[in-house]
């Protein structure tokens, strides 16, 4: 097998590297973590010039017909500008789930528009146990008429304070295997009985508690079937799982080149640091483990491109990246010393959100429980 990029990945990568390092420096960065809405829309009409909302999306619905290989490919380069915004809860975790649950009137409806950077999407999924388990869903969704009444509370939905529409995963039937009775809705984030309230994050990364208060959703919003959405939900969070160990990548490999840089240039005891052995082996340590984690991610990424199955693979990788960038950002802390840690500092930005990501899309626990379980069954 070859995993060497295609000329256009290529060029995808290079033309993505040059317009965030113009377009999203370190400021902008800081600035948005701090700023309530969390993106300009400026840079966001910029990006939907580049084709990037439709990259994935197919021809005939306005987008670019790519693969998700080349999506990973751009989202290692978000990661490396830690690129602040709504791209991965619109792109990935609302797009991904109209593109593999939707009907051909709802992906005509919402893919075009996203693709046109005139649609920003989220997944409300995650409730109060935090799980990516079907056991977690409680919020539920009743029949009257051809609607559904929605009453319950989602946490840690990204962006929904500026989403225009959220897919929202709901039990409509309590009998049954948790797995049963699963339903996905496409809903109108401002909805009468909606509330969304901003919930303090580390990394300034936006995550909202969503509160469903008697919404009323029409039947025909339903994504996939009645009852028949948890198996579609793992599809979707496969594919969402491997694009966040791109994103955590790209921040670990801009973490690792500031820290070579720096271990040239510091001076201790008359020589510069990077001559020390320790030093240069932990250095060492850490392209073993960031490099040996993007092989892996891009082997998965081109196995669920090819439409091959990758649950244990998913698993593997998530586990593997969330221990492998832990590590090397707490070596690029070490050898970085004392400034790393302040607020001015490039390396602050970068450690706050690997240690945000690593939980997103479960914890290594969580992935390595899930990989045994597959085992033994």
């Amino acid at each position: 097998m070859d995993f060497t990029l295609s000329e256009m990945q290529e060029m995808l990568r290079t033309s993505a590297k040059d317009f965030l390092k113009t377009n999203c420096p370190k400021g902008l960065v800081r600035q948005m973590a701090k700023d309530e809405k969390g993106y300009t829309n400026e840079l966001w009409q910029q990006m939907s010039e580049m084709g990037w909302m439709g990259l994935i999306v197919p021809e005939k619905y306005g987008g670019a017909d790519g693969s998700f290989l080349d999506l990973v490919v751009l989202l290692e380069e978000m990661g490396r500008a830690c690129l602040p915004g709504p791209f991965f809860s619109t792109v990935l975790l609302g797009g991904l789930s109209i593109m593999e649950a939707g009907n051909e009137e709802q992906q005509k409806e919402y893919l075009s528009k996203m693709a046109e950077g005139k649609l920003l999407l989220t997944l409300a999924l995650l409730e109060t146990s935090a799980s990516y388990k079907a056991d977690g869903i409680k919020v539920k969704a009743l029949p009257e008429g051809n609607d559904y009444i929605i009453q319950g509370t989602k946490l840690f939905v990204p962006d929904a304070h500026v989403s225009d529409y959220m897919v929202c995963a709901v039990r409509t039937k309590d009998d049954g295997k948790p797995e049963d009775g699963i339903t996905l809705f496409i809903i109108d984030s401002k909805t009468p009985g909606i509330t969304i309230n901003m919930l303090n994050t580390i990394s300034g990364d936006k995550q909202c508690e969503v509160i469903f208060d008697k919404v009323k959703v029409p039947s025909a919003n339903i994504l996939g079937s009645l009852n028949q959405g948890w198996p579609l939900m793992e599809k979707i969070l496969e594919k969402v799982t491997v694009a966040r160990c791109a994103d955590m990548i790209g921040g670990a490999k801009a973490m690792m080149d500031l820290t070579l840089d720096y271990a040239k240039q510091r001076k201790a005891f008359g020589k510069h640091i990077g001559s020390f052995q320790i030093i240069q082996h932990n250095c060492a340590n850490m392209l073993i483990e960031v490099d040996g984690s993007s092989l892996v991610v891009n082997e998965i990424a081109w196995r669920l491109s090819e439409g091959l199955p990758a649950a244990d693979e998913v698993h593997i990788a998530k586990a593997l990246v969330n221990e492998g960038v832990r590590h090397a950002s707490a070596i690029c802390m070490q050898i970085n010393g004392a400034i790393g840690f302040t607020e001015d500092h490039d390396m602050s930005i970068y450690y706050k959100r690997a240690k945000t990501t690593e939980i997103d899309m479960g914890t290594s626990h969580f992935h390595l429980d899930n990989l045994a379980e597959s085992k033994v069954k």
